[in-house]
C-alpha cells in the first residue's frame, strides 16, 4: 500500500484491488467501492441534491452505509444517520429538524420511514431504498444510472449526528462545511486521529460491530476506510458470532461498548477457547463506564490490546488511556491528547484542584453547535472549553477518572437513555400525575431505566395499571428508552421551583436496595 496515499478516494484509485469490504456478502475491492460511491454520487446530484443539502439514513448495519456515507462526504452534503430503531415520531422529529431533502433506508424500516418522510416533507424523488420497497426508489437503480467516475464538482461534506447534548430532545451536532477536497479533509483527520487515538494506515481488518448510526461506530468505519484497512460489517453484535468473524477475517482493530465485552466474558469457557483472537491490536472502548474487573479479564484474555477513551459527539476523544497505563492506575479513562486541556470546574465556573469531583470541560474541541439551539450551545461552554455534563476528577498527574456519565442520563449498553423523554411519554397518560425516570445499576447493561410513577387521584396502582403504561410507552418510545421496572410512588419529591430532586429519588431508591 502507498502509505502516502491520502484517505479512501485517493486509495482507490492507486490501490483499486485492496479489499475493502471483505463481508457480508460478495467481497468488495477499493476500487469497486469507489466506483459505486461515485455513481451514487452522480445519481443524488441527477435528483437534485446539491452541496449544504441534507441526506438522511435510517439504515441498520450493511455496506450500503458506507457507500452512503462516502458519496455525502465527496458531495459537499450534511449526512443524518438516523437511529434505525426510532419510532416513525422519532424518526419523523429529526428529519424535520435537520432539513433532510433526501432519506435512504431498507425495507425493513421502509413503513416506518414513509410516515416520517411524510411529516418531514420528503418528496417522492428524494426517497431511497437498499432493498425493495414501494413508494422508494431502488439503491441499486439508482446507482445503476450514474457515472462511475468521480463528479465534477467534489467538496468535503459533513456528517452530522444526532445526540440529545446534556437535555431534552436530540440536536444534530453540525460543524461548518468547508470548501476542501475530500482529500484534504481526510489528510487532516487522519493525522488528527493518529496523534490523538494512535491509529495506523496499513494492511488491518477493522470490525464494524456496534450501531453505524452512533458517533464512535461510524467515524472508526470511516477512517478505517481512510487508512487503508478494511471494513467487515456485522449486522448486529453477538458474543459468539463475533469472535468467530475476528478469526475469520483476522480481525485486527474494533471499537466496541462496556456491553459487548461484558456479553463475551459471560460466555462459557469452552467457548471462549474455540476461536483463535490472536489477530487483534487495537480494540478501542468508549461510551460508558466499564467496571475494573470486566476489563482486567477481558486483558488477561485478549492481551494488551484495550484502548480506553472518553469524548462526546461534540468533542471527540478528548482523553485515551492504553492498556499499560490503564494497568497502572485502574479506572482512569486517560490523560488529554494532543492539544487538549481538561479542566473541572464546580457549579459556578470555578476550577477545582486535583482529587476534587466536578463538572468535565475539555478544550481542543472541533467546532460545532447545536442545530437551531444556539441557546444550548452557548449553555454546554465556558471560556472555549466544552462540557458534556459528566461528573468527574483529575489525579495529581492529570489523568481523568469519571465518576458519573451525566448527572441524569441513563447509559444502557453505551446507548444514552434521556429521563425526560420518557417522563414526557407517561405524562401523557391520564393514569398518570407525575412520573420520573431513574437509573439502577446493572451488571450487564451497566443501567436500566425504572419509572417512579404518581398515580392520578383516580387510577388504581397494581400490576394491571403498570401494564397498561408500560403498553403505552411502546409505540411511542424506542425499545432501549422503554422502562424495565415502574412502580408506584404515593409522591415525588419536587423543589419549590418545581424542579424534580431526581437525586434524591435516586438516593432513596438505592438505599431500598441496601436495606
Amino acid at each position: 500500500m502507498d502509505v502516502e496515499a491520502v484517505g479512501f478516494y485517493e486509495i482507490a484509485q492507486k490501490d483499486p484491488d485492496r479489499p475493502a469490504v471483505p463481508a457480508p456478502g460478495v467481497p468488495v475491492s477499493y476500487g469497486g467501492l469507489h466506483a459505486e460511491v461515485n455513481r451514487l454520487s452522480n445519481a443524488l446530484n441527477g435528483i437534485g441534491l446539491r452541496p449544504g443539502d441534507v441526506l438522511a439514513t435510517v439504515l441498520g448495519n450493511r455496506p450500503e452505509f458506507l457507500t452512503v456515507m462516502l458519496a455525502a462526504l465527496q458531495s459537499g452534503l450534511y449526512l443524518v444517520p438516523v437511529s434505525s430503531h426510532l419510532t416513525r415520531p422519532e424518526i419523523g422529529h429529526i428529519l424535520a429538524d435537520c432539513g433532510a431533502v433526501a432519506v435512504v433506508t431498507e425495507s425493513a424500516f421502509a413503513d416506518a420511514v414513509s410516515g416520517a418522510a411524510d411529516e418531514a416533507g420528503i418528496p417522492a424523488g428524494g426517497r431511497v431504498s437498499a432493498g425493495p420497497a414501494a413508494g422508494y426508489r431502488s439503491m441499486a437503480a439508482l446507482c445503476a444510472s450514474g457515472s462511475a467516475e468521480p463528479p465534477g464538482k467534489r467538496r468535503t461534506g459533513s456528517i452530522m449526528l444526532y445526540t440529545s447534548g446534556t437535555t431534552g430532545r436530540p440536536k444534530g451536532v453540525r460543524r461548518p462545511l468547508l470548501d476542501i477536497t475530500p482529500e484534504t479533509a481526510a489528510g487532516v483527520l487522519r493525522r488528527t486521529m493518529a496523534r490523538h487515538l494512535g491509529l495506523e494506515p496499513g494492511d488491518r481488518v477493522h470490525l464494524a460491530v456496534g450501531p453505524l448510526y452512533h458517533a464512535a461506530p461510524c467515524v472508526h468505519a470511516l477512517m478505517a476506510l481512510h487508512l487503508g484497512h478494511a471494513v467487515v460489517v456485522a449486522s448486529r453484535f453477538r458474543p459468539e458470532h463475533t469472535l468467530e468473524l475476528i478469526q475469520r477475517h483476522g480481525v485486527t482493530d474494533a471499537f466496541m461498548v462496556p456491553t459487548m465485552l461484558h456479553r463475551m466474558l459471560a460466555l462459557p469457557d469452552d467457548v471462549k477457547a474455540r476461536y483463535d483472537v490472536s489477530s487483534l491490536r487495537r480494540v478501542y472502548h468508549s461510551a460508558a463506564p466499564v467496571p475494573v474487573e470486566t476489563k482486567r479479564r477481558m486483558l488477561d484474555w485478549w492481551g494488551p490490546v484495550l484502548y480506553e477513551y472518553y469524548g462526546s459527539t461534540e468533542s471527540g476523544p478528548v482523553v485515551l488511556a492504553e492498556p499499560d497505563e490503564w494497568l497502572a492506575r485502574p479506572g482512569t479513562v486517560g490523560r488529554p491528547v494532543d492539544g487538549v486541556q481538561i479542566k473541572i470546574l464546580d457549579a459556578g465556573g470555578g476550577e477545582l484542584p486535583a482529587g476534587e469531583t466536578g463538572l468535565i470541560y475539555a478544550s481542543g474541541h472541533p467546532g460545532f453547535e447545536y442545530h437551531g439551539d444556539p441557546a444550548e450551545t452557548a449553555a454546554t461552554m465556558h471560556d472555549g472549553f466544552y462540557t458534556a455534563g459528566d461528573l468527574g476528577h483529575v489525579d495529581e498527574d492529570g489523568w481523568l477518572y469519571v465518576s458519573d456519565r451525566r448527572t441524569d442520563v441513563i447509559v444502557s449498553g453505551g446507548v444514552n437513555i434521556y429521563p425526560a423523554e420518557i417522563e414526557d411519554v407517561l405524562l401523557q397518560h391520564p393514569a398518570v400525575a407525575d412520573a420520573a425516570v431513574i437509573g439502577v445499576p446493572d451488571d450487564d447493561w451497566g443501567q436500566f431505566a425504572v419509572a417512579l410513577v404518581e398515580p392520578a387521584a383516580d387510577a388504581h396502582p397494581g400490576a394491571g395499571l403498570a401494564a397498561v403504561l408500560l403498553a403505552h410507552c411502546e409505540p411511542r418510545l424506542a425499545s432501549p428508552k422503554h422502562p424495565r421496572r415502574l412502580e408506584f410512588r404515593a409522591s415525588l419529591p419536587r423543589t419549590p421551583s418545581g424542579k424534580l430532586s431526581r437525586g434524591r429519588l435516586r438516593d432513596d431508591y438505592l438505599q431500598g436496595f441496601i436495606d
